[in-house]
């Protein structure tokens, strides 16, 4: 009998197509860009699925719950709006996730879509009552590869968290590794686009919440970012 490969680390992608150009039959994707960083990383597990409406998003999501981790980070890839990603409710997407964090042991979560992280109270509610211990999104519209470049070095730093240590109950711990991970990206250069184009830290948003009894989520782009400054040289 083949022995059972197994993993201790996941990264769960689901992703809807993006038909960036005409030609775009469901060239582009995440996925090579993160199978990179989870061959860098080692010890990862890739899961992906593609969705296309709220019912596959479900079925793509119970697809890939099938195990426990360590440390497992949910990335949504997908255009995104102020209310919707991939034409599914933010909202739906959200609750969809929270139903499965506890089980999986989903530590955070990378909404990678235009617009789908403006709304941080969503995002603090969300992550509340759940065991996620961060959230990050765009609150404005993205260029795709410096998104998709972001997005893959937040969550190759966040999976080096580990729960041995205490990392997830320590909101600076959670910071700091969210601050690194955004620090070799220039924050004067033009990233998004919000009507003009937009700086770095004026388009992605994060949310934090440690583990423990009494701890909340909260919007800390503005801790996140000073972190970043004291990477600079």
């Amino acid at each position: 009998m083949k022995k059972k490969h197994s993993s201790n680390r996941a990264i769960f992608i689901l992703e809807s197509p993006w038909e960036l150009d005409d030609g775009d039959a469901n060239r582009s994707s995440v996925l090579p860009f993160i199978e990179g960083i989870a061959k860098y990383a080692g010890d990862v597990e890739v899961l992906h699925a593609n969705f296309y409406d709220k019912s596959s998003f479900k079925k793509a999501l119970g697809f890939l719950s099938k195990k426990r981790y360590e440390n497992a980070v949910i990335y949504i890839a997908s255009h995104g709006g102020e209310v919707s990603i991939g034409g599914v409710k933010t909202g739906d997407i959200l609750f969809e996730i929270g139903e499965v964090a506890k089980s999986l042991n989903i530590t955070g979560v990378m909404l990678g879509a235009c617009l789908a992280g403006g709304n941080t109270i969503n995002m603090e509610v969300f992550t509340e009552g759940t065991n996620i211990t961060w959230c990050a999104g765009y609150s404005t519209e993205v260029f795709w590869m410096r998104g998709t470049l972001l997005d893959c070095s937040i969550i190759g730093r966040m999976l080096d968290l580990d729960d041995d240590d205490g990392d997830f109950n320590d909101k600076k711990a959670i910071i700091n590794a969210l601050g690194e991970a955004i620090a070799p990206f220039s924050k004067s250069n033009a990233f998004g686009i919000r009507k003009k184009p937009t700086r770095l830290d004026e388009s992605v948003e994060f949310v934090v919440q440690a583990r423990g009894k009494g701890k909340v989520a909260q919007t800390v782009t503005e801790d996140v970012f000073k972190v970043w400054d004291t990477k600079q040289i």
